[in-house]
């Protein structure tokens, strides 16, 4: 993998090409906003780094758990033992 594939890469070019860089800077909050933003596109990407985006919802825990709810509420049932034999 080239530099230039690289979001770091593709962020420094990018500033190479529009602010100058490195001979003349933007103001420090303007380019952590460019990089924030670059860091956000590549987390957002279909092919971007494997893991970064959050599992919401795993089918084996979704079925444990809905097992396991339906155990408690089976345990709980109300029985009558006052039977008068």
């Amino acid at each position: 993998m080239t530099e230039q594939e690289t979001t770091l890469g593709r962020t420094v070019a990018w500033l190479g090409a529009h602010a100058g860089f490195p001979a003349t800077r933007l103001p420090a909050r303007a380019e952590l906003l460019v990089c924030l933003a670059a860091l956000a596109e590549a987390e957002a990407a279909p092919g971007g780094p494997k893991g970064s985006q959050i599992v919401r919802h795993q089918p084996g825990q979704v079925a444990a758990l809905r097992t396991h709810a339906l155990r408690r509420s089976q345990v709980h049932f109300k029985c009558d033992n006052s039977a008068k034999v």
